[in-house]
């Protein structure tokens, strides 16, 4: 049997999936397969499911019908108690940065850490140089939110999912609020993420210009339906 670090297993393994969101059905007969690894775009207009399906493969959401698994996790089987121990495997980034406007980078990430059950003040301390460099921000751990431009608060928000050295990071619109140059030096970043640390990545978007510059897969929500294509489709 394959060991769950195994690169040929999925880490996201969705069968006949059926995602409902406030007793109305937005995606049914989901089939989805994504390996550790993988660079993946989640695309499809507004209202398509996208952030449902976001929702389910983090736990907000249950999983209706059909059958999931999540690094490791049985979609149908999650209690609300498994949450947090489905989340220490998951990176989660969102367009609005989502940081404590009360407290420094460093102490943001400090909080996530001790939510998570780490103890060690000097692991806890040098997991936290490690991901702030691994984004170029080790110099910025002292400022405050308010003190960032928006480009450097999204690299502090992507170095708190990092974290927990999770399998699979899910990114809503992490570029959403950010100029272009920005936005191409955050795809480059979790690119580079992708392939260092061997985790997948999906990535919501609604930006096809960066796709183009980024070709990969796309998973795309649309009529209540998702479909897996390589992005040089969607500008044929």
């Amino acid at each position: 049997m394959p060991h769950r670090n195994d690169p040929g297993i999925d880490i996201i393994d969705l069968s006949n999936a059926k995602i409902v969101q406030k007793n109305f059905t937005v995606l049914n007969d989901v089939d989805l397969h994504i390996k550790k690894g993988k660079f993946c775009y989640l695309i499809g207009k507004t209202g398509s499911g996208k952030s449902s399906l976001l929702k389910v493969l983090y736990g907000q959401l249950p999983l209706q019908g059909g059958s999931g698994q999540v690094a490791g996790f049985d979609l149908k089987k999650l209690k609300q108690s498994d949450v947090p121990n489905l989340r220490r495997k998951l990176g989660i980034v969102f367009q609005d940065f989502q940081l404590l406007p009360d407290r420094n980078i460093e102490k943001n990430l400090l909080f996530v850490l001790q939510a998570t059950g780490w103890k060690d003040k000097h692991k806890m301390e040098a997991r936290i140089d490690e991901v702030l460099s691994s984004v170029g921000m080790k110099t910025k751990k002292h400022k405050m939110p308010h003190q960032l431009s928006g480009g450097e608060q999204q690299r502090a928000a992507i170095a708190r999912a990092l974290l927990n050295h999770p399998e699979l990071i899910l990114a809503d619109e992490p570029t959403g609020n950010l100029d272009p140059e920005t936005s191409n030096d955050i795809m480059t970043l979790l690119k580079n993420l992708a392939e260092e640390n061997h985790c997948a990545v999906v990535m919501a978007t609604h930006d096809y210009h960066m796709i183009q510059n980024y070709p990969g897969e796309a998973i795309r929500c649309e009529n209540g339906q998702v479909s897996v294509l390589d992005t040089a489709e969607l500008f044929e």
